[in-house]
């Protein structure tokens, strides 16, 4: 399973392949602020993807559409509830909290 590397809290956790990581930083007990469910409306688990990015699910239109809307977005910006992993560890920046 691959690991999950969470900052800036230092948690580490392994989540099962196609897991979203939005699920797994729940999962981890980080406290991750999103308001749609994990449907890529209202961009609140926006993270950044430090490492890894090579190994989960690439990034889908709907995905890059709430992106582009959201201020602070960057090369490494992702939703959390999209990015499915695949079978490589996995470093995140977590930027909302509750």
């Amino acid at each position: 399973m691959p690991l999950l590397t969470i900052k800036p809290s230092g948690k580490t956790y392994e989540a099962a392949e196609g897991t979203s990581i939005l699920d797994a930083l729940i999962a981890a007990g980080e406290k991750i602020v999103t308001k749609c469910g994990g449907n890529a409306k209202c961009g609140l688990c926006h993270i950044f993807l430090l490492e890894g990015r090579k190994g989960v699910s690439k990034m889908t239109k709907t995905e890059n559409e709430k992106l582009d809307s959201i201020v602070g977005v960057g090369s490494k910006s992702r939703l959390a509830c999209q990015v499915l992993f695949g079978t490589e560890p996995v470093t995140v920046e977590v930027l909302s909290f509750v």
